[in-house]
Parts: C-alpha cells; sequence; structure tokens
C-alpha cells in the first residue's frame, strides 16, 4: 500500500463549454495540484460532481488521471454510493485500473441503522484488496457513523481510515480513540494512512486513521489525533495547508495557527454556497478555468462571487 499523505485534495472535474468531461483540463489540474503540495489525489468525489457524472465517466476519469500522475501522486477513487451492489462494481473496477484507495461515502438517502452501515462497508471490503477510505458526512447522508460502528469497521483489515466531515473535533477524538484506544496517541505523530517510507508501521499493530474532511477544523481535529485533511481550499491555497500541517507536527503549534487563522477567510469563503460552486470559482480567479456546474448545481452569483473575491484576498490567495 503506498502512503497517502497528509494532504489530499478531492479534485474538481473539470467540464467543458458544452458540460461535457474536459479530461485534457482534468490532467492539467490533477499535475497543478501535485505541484502545489497535494499528497494524494480524490477522483469523482462529491467536489467532482460525482452525483452529477455517469459511470463511464467516473471510469475514464480515473483511467486518465491514474496514467498521468499515478507515478508521482496516489489516487484514490471515489466509488461510494448508496447502493451496495453498484458500490462494489465501482471499487472493484477502480482496482483493475490501478487506483491506490477507494473513498466510499456512507450510504445516503436510505438512512440505515448501524448494522446496515456496518454491513454495506464490511461487504465492500471483502470484495476488493483496496484500502478503503469511510467518508462520513452526515449533513450530506441524512445518518451519523457512530464511534462504535467506526471501531468495528476499524477492525476489518482494508478498511484504513475515516474521511470525518460531521463537522465536529469532539467526534473526531472520539473516532480515533474508539478505533485505536490510546495507541494512536503513544506513537511519534504524524501516523499514515498506509505503510510508508517513514512513519509507523501498521501490518502488525494497524494505526487506523482519521482525516478532516472540512478544511476549517483541519488545525483543531490535528490536535485530537487526525492526521491531515482532504481537502477543497487545497485546491488554490496546497502549499500553504501542507506548511500548516508541517509545522504543527514539528510542533510549531503557534505558526501553524497563524497559517490557519491567514487562510479562515477561504475556509469558511468556499462554502457559502454549496460545495463546488465558489471552488470553481476560485480557480477561475487563480487563471484555472474549470468550466461551469452541471444541474442541479448552479454557478455563483455576482453577489457571492465578490465576497469570495475579498476572502481570497484577505487570505493573500490573489
Amino acid at each position: 500500500m503506498r502512503d497517502l499523505g497528509q494532504l489530499v485534495t478531492a479534485m474538481v472535474t473539470p467540464f467543458d463549454k458544452n458540460l461535457d468531461v474536459d479530461y485534457d483540463k482534468a490532467v492539467k489540474l490533477a499535475d497543478f495540484l501535485a505541484d502545489n503540495g497535494s499528497d494524494s489525489l480524490l477522483v469523482a468525489g462529491t467536489t467532482g460532481e460525482s452525483p452529477a457524472m455517469n459511470h463511464e465517466e467516473k471510469i475514464k476519469l480515473f483511467k486518465v488521471i491514474k496514467a498521468a500522475v499515478g507515478n508521482r501522486v496516489p489516487i484514490i477513487a471515489g466509488t461510494g454510493t448508496n447502493n451496495t451492489q453498484d458500490t462494489i462494481k465501482y471499487t472493484r473496477e477502480a482496482e483493475e485500473i490501478g487506483a491506490d484507495a477507494a473513498l466510499v461515502v456512507c450510504p445516503y438517502y436510505n438512512k440505515p441503522p448501524q448494522e446496515g452501515i456496518f454491513r454495506h462497508f464490511k461487504a465492500v471490503a471483502e470484495s476488493t484488496s483496496l484500502p478503503i477510505i469511510v467518508y462520513n458526512i452526515p449533513g450530506r447522508t441524512g445518518v451519523n457513523i457512530t464511534p462504535e460502528t467506526m471501531a468495528r469497521l476499524a477492525e476489518i483489515p482494508n478498511i484504513i481510515a475515516d474521511k470525518e466531515a460531521s463537522g465536529s473535533a469532539e467526534q473526531c477524538s472520539q473516532m480515533v480513540i474508539a478505533a485505536n484506544g490510546m495507541k494512536a496517541y503513544n506513537r511519534y505523530l504524524p501516523v499514515k494512512a498506509c505503510v510508508g517510507a517513514s512513519g509507523p508501521s501498521q501490518t502488525a499493530d494497524k494505526v487506523f486513521s482519521v482525516y478532516s474532511g472540512d478544511d476549517s477544523l483541519t488545525l483543531p481535529m490535528l490536535s485530537v489525533g487526525a492526521i491531515g485533511v482532504i481537502s477543497v481550499a487545497s485546491h488554490i491555497a496546497g502549499k500553504q495547508m501542507k506548511e500548516m500541517i508541517t509545522r504543527y507536527f514539528e510542533g510549531k503549534v503557534s505558526e501553524a495557527l497563524e497559517i490557519h487563522n491567514r487562510l479562515m477567510p477561504i475556509f469558511k469563503g468556499l462554502f457559502t454556497v454549496t460545495n463546488p460552486v465558489l471552488i470553481k470559482s476560485a480557480l477561475r480567479k487563480i487563471g484555472f478555468d474549470c468550466g461551469g456546474l452541471r444541474l442541479p448545481l448552479v454557478d455563483a452569483t455576482p453577489e457571492q462571487e465578490t465576497a469570495l473575491g475579498i476572502a481570497m484576498r484577505e487570505a493573500g490567495i490573489c
């Protein structure tokens, strides 16, 4: 397994003027992100407008991005749906393509009980050898994965991490402790999401990793045991975010806090309307046009664009 690192960018999906996937622009974006702090790239996640993409588009996007930058950074395929059999199919295809891991969202709309959530992830994990990151985002799925359920999932060998987007640093701490006990804290940090050239081995004594799923909570979640973030803001502030995480784990907490505070206008400004509306606007403002959005999402209003521009200037982005 490849080390997925600490800063994972959830890539937008570029579209052309007809709102068809622009695969050439996607490659350019992947190169840009790999050059600007991203340790791994998540392809066809929520930020990539996966609910508005069809099966063929997602699979081709996995292939194209893996072929283009897979030798430089690991590629995580967004394969989760609210249908267990479809999720298994997507995940197996991603494995055949050569993806390095899969991000699997908690089933949405169905609102399954905790036992159903557990069995869903267990079935997916048993269908593949890919490392699986569980994606907990109750604001979109309608159901929260509890720490007790996450602890059960962490016992499955190839379920290696949680993208914790509950919006709660307290729950992040509960996830870390429930899945690891105190062993997540009695090793040197950062704990790696997979076995890498540096960092503790997880073969004999697995450590289950937790990533912040919210840019604005990255630093608070690091303080309670998260190892990094699966980020949106890193499209435009990747180097700064990587530096913040590095400074924290070097023990330079005040420097990390300074970066966090400087980036806070971006962290908040990008999410004043549904993601990924404003991150596509922000990319245009730095000269990287990734096209529009597919319905039911719509482009930012002039007022939202103006507020975003102010936030970017306050954060020193442009």
